[in-house]
């Protein structure tokens, strides 16, 4: 028996004596307990969620550059993240919007997949994202279009991600109802909270250990 089929297993058996009328997932219309209800769809104004998300990215260290939604700003955002790195030769996933990408960098396409030591070579990565919360800062990818397989966003060193205003919500919640068709189709879903990093016993932080040890965001929409 695999590991992967030994916790499956442990899981059937702990949720064995759960009753077969009892949904599958939390609906808010059955739950009796008011305070167990989960916040969602809270009414703030775009330029709050902007000006919050921006905050929150950076307590965590990460770079953000605002521009406008049209292909050339972003390219233009993307180009300054790279400078501002001296990166030139990026990695990204095949289904990357083309015109996102400045003509002075070199761009591998991850197709077919590249291999490990190929990622490692590269100096970083360009990817979209599934939603960003506003509320942790914290960007989440689904492996949806522009976005990649999961080591894209692991091995090099720097993630430079275009986040768009649209896709900005409010909380947890919020987004994992937007990515809820990702996970019924049992793809797999990130949550980035700024640059790869963690903390030995004498609080010193360490970056870059299951991770990218740089992380820019491009914001793109809004008044910039």
């Amino acid at each position: 028996m695999s590991d992967r089929e030994l916790i499956l297993a442990r899981i059937r058996g702990a949720l064995g004596d759960v009753p077969s009328s009892e949904p599958d997932a939390w609906i808010a219309a059955l739950d009796p307990d008011p305070a167990a209800s989960y916040v969602r769809g809270l009414a703030v104004e775009p330029a709050g969620l902007i000006d919050l998300f921006t905050a929150r990215c950076a307590d965590y260290g990460a770079g953000i550059t605002r521009c406008g939604d049209a292909p050339a700003e972003i390219a233009a955002a993307i180009g300054s993240a790279c400078a501002k790195h001296s990166a030139k030769t990026l990695v990204a996933p095949a289904t990357l919007e083309s015109a996102w990408v400045p003509a002075e960098l070199t761009l591998l396409l991850d197709e077919p997949p590249l291999a490990i030591e190929q990622l490692d070579a590269c100096e970083g990565v360009i990817t979209s994202c599934a939603a960003a919360i506003a509320a942790t800062g914290t960007i989440v990818l689904d492996a949806g279009d522009g976005q990649g397989r999961r080591a894209l966003t692991l091995v090099p060193d720097l993630h430079i991600c275009v986040v768009r205003v649209p896709q900005l919500v409010v909380n947890l919640p919020d987004a994992m109802g937007a990515v809820a068709a990702a996970t019924a189709l049992r793809r797999p879903v990130t949550f980035i909270s700024g640059p790869s990093a963690t903390s030995d016993i004498e609080l010193k932080r360490v970056s870059g250990v299951h991770g990218p040890r740089r992380l820019e965001i491009v914001l793109a929409g809004g008044a910039s």
